[in-house]
């Protein structure tokens, strides 16, 4: 029988490296709900479609088409996996993914993905919107600190250039956006296992995930 498990929490917490890595010990697929969000975030702003203009987004998203393959995400068969891992697409998507005609398109492309097997789903509403019956819920977060420390490392292992207070600015802005928003606000799904990674590294946050998901898989 196939199963859901879900993570949600707050920008730069390790979601994704975590799901992935979780997804491979569990042997189940990985769902990149933020990657989604991204994308259209990005293909709509390429576009020049504002943000308050719902006819045209309306247009828009009926004609947008993706696909989320292994490490890839295709727009319209378009491979946009580079392009969308910036702080610019980031702050993109926080507006876009605000709009309750964005997240409504979107829901139904990620709610689908459960045909296919099991999966691990990672976002800011996934446990509490996309998948509520879903079999584990995580929470997971961490301070703004160690989330900024993170990113701010990431960037600059890959060779790009990183100014540590402007990436803190940027996350605690978002930490805001993404909790104060109508639509789908971020927060802690009912039932959600609390995990903060403050302290914690990538392999304990992975191993602590598969404990909890095997434990609930036995019962």
């Amino acid at each position: 029988m196939s199963y859901v498990i879900t993570i949600d929490g707050p920008a730069g917490a390790g979601k994704s490296s975590v799901a992935k890595e979780a997804a491979k010990k569990l042997g189940i697929k990985y769902l990149d709900t933020g990657a989604i969000y991204r994308a259209i975030a990005l293909i709509l702003a390429k576009s020049e479609i504002k943000p308050d203009n719902e006819e045209y987004l309306r247009e828009a998203l009926s004609e947008i088409k993706i696909e989320l393959r292994d490490n890839e995400v295709l727009v319209n068969d378009f491979d946009v996996t580079g392009e969308i891992r910036t702080p610019e697409v980031d702050e993109l998507a926080s507006i876009y993914s605000a709009l309750p005609i964005v997240r409504k398109a979107l829901l139904g492309l990620q709610q689908e993905q459960e045909k296919y097997g099991s999966i691990i789903a990672e976002g800011r509403d996934v446990g509490s919107v996309v998948f509520p019956n879903a079999k584990v819920k995580f929470f997971l977060t961490a301070s703004p600190e160690a989330r900024a420390k993170r990113r701010y490392d990431e960037r600059i292992k890959k060779g790009k250039s990183a100014d540590y207070d402007e990436i803190l600015a940027a996350i605690i802005q978002r930490d805001k956006n993404d909790s104060s928003r109508d639509t789908a606000p971020l927060s802690v799904p009912d039932g959600a296992i609390y995990l903060d990674t403050s302290e914690m590294s990538e392999l304990e946050a992975v191993n602590f995930v598969v404990d909890k998901v095997n434990e609930a898989l036995t019962k």
